[in-house]
């Protein structure tokens, strides 16, 4: 097998060409119309998949979506543009990439697949990332000298760093700078969107992507030796080892790894924890009570005391999600939590951490076309969300990168923002909430990766950071190590500031005289170091040394004095600020007495009104019931009136009778006999 078929087999082909190849085997670039390559698409994948797909195409080849939203198109149609419009001005690199990553987790196995029918590229060979290990003699024993190898533009630079002491099997004597020892033993394939966890000084590695392709080996790298092994899993074949990326894998019990969640070719509609027994070298699947959460991947897993708290990550159907859920790892129950305020946006690929066993920091993190630096708080006692301000050198936006906690410090390595992979290695101090630059990579290294995994370890008594895998370009499968320094500037800047009773009182927390003092001491202890140093330099003339300390003591406290006039103006101002919120509070206990007598007199009319309002609706009533009696009134007016005309008739016939009864000889006394 040639050279460059074993490069293309480890790492597959570099882009553009492996964006071409993607787009070929999905069905784009074929030569036929954009329509007809769509509608070949969406054949293969979902609506949602194959419109993504289309989208990032024209990104890539086309560029930004400069036509005319359709009128009267067909809904297909509309989606599409609606699609690409909505990838905004996203570079025609980062459309590839995105490109190819949806269509490895769509068909992980599409590489093996197009390549048959793939040219075989042109590649130019990496040197080995290893450092190299140089045999080198102390005290008649050999012992290998580690030599810190930067890359830059992806060519090896041949330069080490006078710095670089190796002591024992690979670990440095120097703070707070990235290394990589020389480890032994089978490397572990490259990947990334792996689990990383560490148990007895032993780094376990499960899952992750290869060119497309899910894994599920387990590997172990023993840091007291530096040596990889494989550990060979017994009953493979109870479905419990199926290959995932994504997930997250947790230390649990004291011999047990918890793989939590992941992607899967086949994904299961319930999030699923696999428990994997150190002793036994078993998985098993976790029995759990409860509604579980639905299946994602690129979530984050933290562990509270007994507790798992799951928050976002990406469903099945690539849908974001900002879900927060816990199981408690004591009743194995499922929990969905019902949170406060405003939750983070929908997202997957952050970090999250906790701090004080009680508030949940998640960072970062993206969507399908946007990263973010945004930081949240999440207290796990009120459940309730904040975004407090951040402070200091706020991170870039990134997805991808991955965290872990040392005290109150929390360091964040790699990710990348739909440009390149980010080469600052940060820390933020959790009570602070201030972000710091501990070290800077140069070039397009391992530790500039989105997907790989940082550890917190232990080596010869000292806490060391140890990275492994990512993809930034090509997938790798490097170890580095860095050793925080508990004594360096870094720390003792972040120590001056006053630790709050809660991280959601930082942003509240202003102490603008708190550096002054302790300034004027670190400068009188500089000065007074360079005057020994310039004593002992110099010519020991003790006349000038004395002149010349006589003038600096003058200088010193002539500084001193203006450092305290400072301070002073500095008390001055916190006075007035005090005095100001005292007013400002005695201003508002005065509105809030106003307030409650207004809420009173509100109350008081609030009661008549509904009291008027009573008497009306009475008034109401009666009046209807006058208009009633209204009416019967004039019916019984208008039937008196009637009876009353009709005997005034019977009266004038009786009256007109009697004229013609006397005319006809009839005696009255028969007339009236008759009529009755």
């Amino acid at each position: 097998m040639s050279a460059a078929a074993i490069a293309r087999g480890s790492s597959g082909l570099a882009y553009p060409e492996r964006f071409y190849a993607a787009a070929a085997y999905a069905g784009f670039g074929g030569g036929g119309s954009p329509k007809s390559a769509a509608e070949g698409v969406a054949s293969k994948f979902s609506n949602d998949t194959a419109l993504l797909l289309y989208a990032l195409y024209q990104q890539a080849t086309v560029g930004p979506c400069n036509i005319p939203k359709p009128r009267g198109w067909s809904p297909i149609e509309q989606g599409k543009w609606t699609s690409w419009n909505g990838l905004g001005n996203m570079a025609s690199t980062e459309a590839m990439r995105l490109f190819v990553k949806i269509l490895e987790e769509e068909d992980p196995g599409w590489y093996s697949r197009a390549s048959n029918h793939i040219a075989e590229p042109v590649v130019h060979l990496e040197m080995n990332h290893n450092p190299e290990v140089v045999a080198v003699s102390e005290n008649g024993n050999i012992l290998p000298e580690t030599k810190s190898v930067p890359i830059e533009n992806g060519n090896l630079s041949e330069t080490q760093d006078k710095d670089v002491v190796s002591e024992g099997l690979g670990v440095v004597n120097v703070y707070d700078q990235w290394v990589s020892p020389p480890v032994s033993g089978t490397r572990p394939k490259a990947r990334y969107e792996h689990g990383a966890a560490v148990i007895d000084d032993k780094m376990y590695i499960f899952g992750g992507n290869h060119n497309g392709r899910y894994l599920n080996d387990l590997q172990v790298l023993n840091m007291r030796s530096w040596t990889w092994s494989k550990v060979e899993v017994r009953g493979v074949n109870d479905g419990t080892t199926t290959p995932c990326a994504g997930h997250t894998l947790i230390p649990w019990d004291g011999n047990k790894l918890l793989s939590v969640a992941g992607h899967t070719k086949d994904p299961s509609e319930t999030l699923q924890v696999k428990v994997f027994d150190l002793q036994t070298c078993t998985w098993s699947t976790l029995k759990t009570y409860g509604q579980p959460p639905v299946s994602r991947g690129g979530q984050s897993v933290t562990l509270v005391g007994t507790t798992l708290v799951i928050f976002g990550g990406q469903d099945a159907k690539r849908s974001l999600l900002n879900d927060l859920h816990i199981l408690d790892l004591e009743t194995m129950t499922w929990d969905e939590m019902d949170t406060v305020g405003v939750r983070p946006s929908p997202r997957s690929d952050h970090a999250a951490a906790v701090h004080a066993d009680r508030y949940l920091l998640i960072f970062g993190g993206g969507s399908h076309a946007t990263c973010f630096n945004d930081l949240h708080v999440l207290d796990l006692q009120t459940m309730e969300w904040s975004r407090p301000i951040q402070q200091g050198e706020i991170p870039s936006p990134r997805a991808g990168h991955c965290g872990v906690t040392v005290g109150e410090n929390w360091f964040i390595v790699g990710g990348g923002n739909n440009k390149s992979g980010v080469s600052e290695t940060v820390v933020l101090n959790m009570s602070t909430l201030v972000w710091s630059v501990v070290t800077t990579v140069q070039g397009r290294v391992p530790l500039a990766s989105e997907g790989s995994s940082l550890v917190l370890s232990s080596y010869n008594g000292e806490d060391i950071l140890v990275a492994f895998g990512g993809y930034n370009g090509r997938y790798n499968n490097e170890v580095n190590v860095l050793k925080p320094s508990h004594k360096s500037t870094l720390q003792s800047k972040m120590m001056e500031t006053p630790v709050p009773d809660s991280v959601s009182a930082v942003q509240n927390v202003t102490n603008p005289t708190r550096d002054v003092e302790s300034e004027f001491e670190t400068g009188q202890e500089g000065r007074i170091r360079e005057i020994v140093m310039d004593n002992i330099d110099s010519e020991p003339k003790i006349t000038k040394v004395e002149e010349t300390n006589e003038h600096r003591v003058t200088i010193l406290k002539t500084e001193k004095e203006e450092l305290e006039s400072s301070l002073t103006k500095e008390k001055m101002q916190t006075y007035q600020l005090r005095q100001e919120l005292t007013e400002a509070e005695t201003r508002n206990s005065d509105l809030y007495k106003e307030l409650q007598s207004v809420r009173g007199q509100l109350a008081a009319e609030q009661s008549r009104c509904f009291k008027l309002e009573v008497d009306v609706a009475e008034l109401r009533q009666k009046l209807q019931t006058m208009e009633t009696l209204q009416k019967e009134l004039d019916i019984l007016q208008r039937q008196k009136a009637a009876s009353e005309q009709a005997a005034l008739n019977a009266k004038q016939r009786q009256s007109s009778g009697g004229v013609w009864g006397w005319l006809a000889g009839t005696p009255p006394t028969e007339r009236v006999d008759d009529s009755s």
